[in-house]
């Protein structure tokens, strides 16, 4: 009986550990401003054009 009491527990540290990861990731993608999400985002596209191979079409 006192295994599955020590199981229980573990099973709740896991799951209460797992939702403050996901609670702190969630606080940080909060803190961008639209301005800078956009600005983020142009960058990510300039950098994949730049490091893709262009294609020419025949």
């Amino acid at each position: 009986m006192k295994w599955w009491k020590v199981l229980g527990v573990a099973g709740f540290v896991g799951v209460a550990a797992t939702g403050a990861v996901i609670a702190r990731s969630e606080r940080r993608r909060r803190t961008y401003t639209p301005d800078e999400i956009r600005t983020r985002l142009h960058t990510r596209i300039t950098e994949a054009h730049e490091s893709t191979p262009a294609t020419t079409r025949s």
